[in-house]
């Protein structure tokens, strides 16, 4: 069984930063792209920043300059830093990773994790 496991959401001022983790455990042979996603109230879930095998990143516009993502394959664990932090990036931050189970798997399976509230406010 595969988990993702996100951390260090919070509550923080308007210009103020913040570091998400998501750490992948299971029985997992490799994981491919990792990315964030958030979800704001009465909106739908979508991309902030993913990277890949390669580390190759993409981000959304709105974020561009202002969060950074990496990760640690030999900690199965992605980052999300994010800096300059505004009211509009209030939301559920979610974890996603295509994961192959084994060595022999035709194909990977997408994860989610279970989210982390970001609020930023004064």
């Amino acid at each position: 069984q595969v988990q993702l496991v996100e951390s260090g959401g919070g509550l923080v001022q308007p210009g103020g930063s913040l570091t998400l983790s998501c750490a992948v455990s299971g029985s997992i042979f490799s994981i491919f792209a990792m990315g964030w996603y958030c979800q704001a109230p009465g909106k739908q879930r979508e991309m902030v920043a993913t990277i890949s095998t390669s580390l190759s990143t993409n981000y959304v516009d709105s974020v561009k300059g202002r969060f950074t993502i990496s990760r640690d394959n030999a900690k199965n664990t992605v980052y999300l830093q994010m800096n300059s932090l505004k009211p509009e990036d209030t939301a559920v931050y979610y974890c996603n990773a295509d994961v192959k189970l084994t060595a022999w798997a035709k194909r990977a399976y997408n994860y989610w994790g279970q989210g982390t509230q970001v609020t930023v406010s004064s």
